[in-house]
Order: structure tokens, then sequence, then C-alpha cells
């Protein structure tokens, strides 16, 4: 009875969120919607299923609630016209409590400023920075809970403004067994006034499953999944799936695809690891001339 009982409660809160996302407007910041780990990315950026250890915080807090390690990731991310973002974050245990904190710094360099028609009066960089505060615990039998509190800042030539934000994560380790259900809601929160107004946050809410086979017959592992997610403001939708096969924990090949893009859609990357040290690459192509995505991330176990 209690079995039936948190699953229809976990049911009724994602039909709720989902329903209430039915909003239009929407577009600042867009550096959040990215991604923040080269794994996630090369899985189609389904973050909300696939995120583990210090990846979560970014993510999924809720699925802090399962690392037992003090981790560190660092991340370097190529992406297209002149857009760069570098990502640090780091996970520990305090009072108890697995705490992940985190830096995202991303910068498009170059702006041409134009005030008639040929050559650019001037040129310069728009800057980006997200620091956040992670937690993740369990609430009841099978279902973890987490939240993160994101400081904001952006500039824009010689404007600037700071603002914050809140995400909240729900991960649920279902009956069935090695398969888990996932909710994030994701930049509740607003900014100060750039220019003439303040930006609107992308405000996100994702949903979705991910199950995991082993073969240890063969020392394989694979993970598939995908996730709904919703851009409330903007009113867009995107479905993003994704999977993993690793072998002897050595080596991993990934490939992922989102919808509703239209400059963008498959996703590739790998993984290698060695002892407690992991280096991840991700590769996302562009349509329409825009080059190409590649991220960099090193993850290292305490």
């Amino acid at each position: 009875m209690k079995k039936h009982y948190i699953l229809t409660i976990f049911i009724l809160f994602l039909t709720a969120i989902t329903l209430n996302a039915q909003t239009a407007g929407e577009i600042g910041l867009a550096f959040l919607k990215i991604g923040f780990d080269s794994r996630n990315i090369a899985m189609g950026n389904a973050g909300s299923v696939f995120s583990n250890g210090v990846t979560s915080q970014f993510y999924n807090p809720a699925k802090l609630a399962y690392n037992e390690d003090k981790e560190l990731i660092v991340m370097h991310n190529n992406w297209i016209q002149d857009i760069n973002s570098d990502v640090i974050g780091a996970t520990t245990r305090i009072l108890g409590l697995r705490i992940g904190v985190g830096v995202n710094i991303t910068s498009v360099n170059d702006i041409e400023v134009r005030t008639k028609p040929g050559e650019a009066q001037a040129k310069f960089d728009a800057k980006f920075f997200s620091g956040s505060i992670s937690t993740g615990f369990e609430i009841y039998n099978g279902i973890k809970f987490g939240l993160t509190y994101k400081y904001l800042y952006e500039q824009f030539f010689i404007n600037e403004a700071k603002g914050s934000a809140w995400d909240f994560g729900i991960d649920y380790q279902t009956h069935i067994h090695n398969l888990r259900a996932s909710l994030v809601i994701k930049n509740l929160g607003s900014m100060e006034t750039l220019i003439n107004e303040g930006t609107t946050l992308p405000r996100e809410v994702a949903a979705g499953l991910s199950y995991v086979i082993d073969v240890p017959e063969y020392e394989l592992n694979f993970i598939f999944g995908g996730e709904f997610q919703r851009f409330t403001k903007s009113d867009l939708n995107h479905i993003n799936i994704g999977g993993e096969a690793t072998y002897k924990n050595l080596v991993s090949l990934r490939m992922g695809y989102q919808s509703g893009y239209d400059t963008r859609s498959f996703t590739y990357g790998f993984g290698l690891m060695w002892n407690n040290l992991t280096f991840d690459f991700a590769y996302v192509p562009f349509q329409q001339g825009l080059g190409n995505a590649n991220l960099f991330s090193l993850r290292y176990k305490f």
C-alpha cells in the first residue's frame, strides 16, 4: 500500500508541475541552457536522468544523495559563435549533508558594435557567471530530494546586473530494478535591471526515466534514458534521449539526440577511466554553417 501511495504522489506532483508550465515568453541567460558536463551533453544533455556524482548539482541536485565520494570536476566548452565556458565543481560531506559547489564562467567574445553600415566601430565581450551551492538527501524510502541556490551575474559592454535562482529536484528509485524516475524545476528567480529591464531567466521543467543494464559475464554496463524538457516562458519543448555503453569500467561510448532545435540534433562522446580519474569528451555538430561544439571534462574522486 505504501509503495502505491509513494508512486501516486510522484505522478500527481509531476502532472501538476507540467500543467503549471503552460506559460509564455523567455530568452535570457541562455548559457544556463547549454550544459555543464561533457558526459551528459554527449547523451543528449538529458542531465535530469543521467547526471551523477559531482555533476548532479548542475542538473538534478537530488542525485547528490547517492554520492559518497569527495569529487572534483573541471570542464572547458568550445561552443559555437565564439561562446566559451569554463566550469568547476566539487562535492563533499559537511555535518552529514552531501554538499556541492560549482562555478560557471561563460563569455561571448568580439561582439561588434555598429551605428551605420560598414565596418564595426567597436567590439566588446559579453560575460556571464553562475556560482552555486547544492545539497541532496533522502526524504523517504527510494525518494531523494535536492535543491540548488545560484548567484548570477551578467555584463554587456558597460551594463551589468546581478540576480539569483533556485533549482529543485526529485529522483525516485522505482520498484522495477534499475529503473529511476527524475523530475527537476530549474532557474526560479530574477535578475536586476539591465539597461531598461531585467533579463528573464530560462525557467525549465524536465522529467524522465533512466534504466541500467549490467552484463557481468562480459564486463559491460549500459544505461539508456530520456527526458521531456520544457522551457516554460519561451513555450519550447524538447525530447532529449541518449545512452552509454561502458566496458570494464575503463572506456565508455555515448550518443544522444535532442528534438526541437533548428540547428542541431545528434550528440556524441566518449569517456576514459583510470583509477579515480575520468576524462570525458563531447562533440555536438551544428547545421547551417554554425560549426561544431567540443567539450572536455576531467573528474577526480578523492
